[in-house]
């Protein structure tokens, strides 16, 4: 079956997440990369976003997952997220994940976690 590509660079918010004393007591900000295989189950009809997979929705997931509660890990808001995309979106084939901490270090612009998964 022919997918669309669906893809998001650097969505910026800030998210409680981390395990060190200082992690726990206020937000951070992360950086977001995404990409999403989807299905082509129809034509596109450019006066019917319903022909389509709106991407609202799939950035609106993504904010509420990283967002709604504390969490550790990158490596565990990383599966969530995934795991979300995949049980909300049937038409999403393959997830790509990027998830990063932009201020962690001083060394270096970032670091994180990236998850893959197919259905």
């Amino acid at each position: 079956m022919p997918t669309r590509r669906i893809f998001f660079n650097q969505l910026a918010l800030d998210a409680r997440i981390g395990i060190l004393e200082h992690e726990l007591r206020a937000t951070q900000p992360l950086h977001i990369d995404a990409e999403f295989d989807v299905d082509i189950t129809q034509e596109v009809n450019d006066q019917n976003i319903q022909s389509v997979l709106d991407y609202r929705l799939l950035r609106n997931a993504i904010v509420d997952e990283c967002t709604h509660a504390h969490v550790n890990l990158l490596e565990t808001l990383s599966e969530r997220v995934v795991q979300r995309i995949l049980d909300e979106f049937p038409l999403v084939q393959f997830v790509k994940i990027r998830i990063s901490k932009p201020l962690a270090f001083s060394d270096c612009s970032a670091v994180g976690i990236e998850l893959q998964r197919s259905r």
